[in-house]
């Protein structure tokens, strides 16, 4: 079409214009500098940040690592806590558990109970037998009780036996006196003595019977005591029972969270075997490794950062106390040093952290959760202030 083509000779003159201009820019100007020039004259200031960054990083590892710290931090804690392990004082079969796992308790709940059937058959026997030596020592104490009036009986009859012994020595005096005589016969003289002699043995055996009634008392005292002694035991045998029967209702020693739940009903269970474990969740503490060059500064009392890896929170806590030997002493196989090569091994002891009081979110730790530590010790003196008393600054 006519209106698409343009033959107008501007239209020429300006594309040979355009043309020209782009010969212009394709060479280069004077004012440029050829390429090799352009690497000549590249800015250094990269190279210098990177040099100031490299030196400032080193310098910062430095003093992390060499300038002194208020705080010292370790992330080999953990929280722990002094748990009960639930266990039966006697044997039994296991009649019913009132608890399962988890389960919050207070102290003197009833966790489980045991057939009682044969501690109460026990219980009633020794009862029945502390009643009948009861018994019998009561009937040696009325035998010491009676004994005064046998005695004064006894007496009574020396007394009465004296008075026959009398009239017996006159009558035969009297028929010893006939027979010489000869007004009385030979056998009134023999009866007369007869009788004398009867009344003699009387009072002898009277004053017999005296002295062994006299003489029961000591006898009647020491089955007395001794009656008394067993009635001691049957005491102790009915105490033991009661209190064997009050051992099958098992009880929270201490408020805390049922764990490691393994009985069940039916179950027959010895003394001492484990049953549960019960957590005292509101008595957990904190158990921070901490190197041994690391406690330079650390005394009990200083303030201590808790972090609750489980939940990201922070807590308030205080050194409670050091403890007086390594962790490794106490290991079952402790580590032997000496050997021809020995190493030198940095101890690490176990500083005992307790939570501050008043923090909601202290409900939410649970024995075994790692534990970020931060104690805050303020550059304290412990060696000076050591040297200046003779009491030990480390312990609680």
């Amino acid at each position: 079409m006519a209106d698409e083509k343009d033959d107008s000779p501007d239209g020429d003159a300006s594309k040979g214009e355009e043309k020209d201009k782009d010969k212009k820019e394709d060479k280069p100007g004077k004012d440029e500098a050829p390429d090799k020039n352009d690497k000549k004259r590249r800015p250094l200031w990269p190279w210098l940040l990177v040099g100031v960054l490299v030196v400032g990083f080193v310098a910062v590892v430095l003093v992390i690592i060499y300038a002194p710290s208020d705080s010292v931090w370790t992330d080999d804690a953990y929280v722990t806590a002094h748990y009960a392990t639930i266990a039966p004082r006697i044997s039994g079969q296991v009649a019913s558990v009132d608890v399962d796992d988890n389960q919050t308790v207070r102290a003197g709940q009833v966790l489980a109970t045991l057939d009682d059937r044969d501690y109460r058959t026990t219980l009633a026997t020794d009862q029945a037998m502390l009643a009948r030596d009861q018994a019998q020592a009561d009937d040696i104490k009325a035998q010491i009780d009676r004994l005064p009036s046998q005695i004064a009986q006894s007496q009574a009859n020396v007394a009465s036996s004296n008075a026959q012994l009398l009239f017996a020595q006159q009558n035969a005096a009297r028929y010893r006196n006939l027979s010489a005589t000869g007004a009385g016969s030979f056998q009134e003289r023999q009866q007369a003595d007869m009788s004398l002699r009867q009344a003699q043995a009387s009072v002898d055996g009277a004053q017999a019977q005296v002295s062994s009634t006299r003489h029961q008392l000591p006898i009647l005292q020491a089955q007395y005591q001794a009656a008394l002694g067993t009635i001691r035991s049957d005491r102790a045998q009915v105490e033991q029972a009661r209190l064997n029967l009050s051992y099958t209702r098992i009880l929270a020693p201490l408020d805390g969270t049922v764990a490691e739940r393994e009985v069940q009903v039916g179950n027959f269970v010895g003394p001492g075997a484990a049953l549960m474990a019960l957590v005292p969740l509101n008595r957990v503490y904190i158990v921070a490794n901490y190197r041994e060059v690391a406690l330079r500064h650390v005394l009990p009392g200083q303030h201590a950062r808790i972090h609750l890896d489980a939940y990201n929170l922070d807590l308030d806590g205080v050194v409670d106390s050091i403890p007086p030997a390594s962790g490794a002493a106490f290991a079952p196989i402790q580590p032997n040093n000496a050997t021809g090569n020995f190493t030198k091994i940095v101890q690490r002891l176990p500083v005992k952290i307790l939570v501050s009081p008043g923090q909601n979110e202290a409900e939410l730790l649970r024995i075994g959760f790692s534990v970020e530590i931060t104690i805050h010790t303020g550059q304290a003196d412990v060696k000076g202030r050591q040297s200046a008393t003779p009491q030990r600054l480390t312990a609680r």
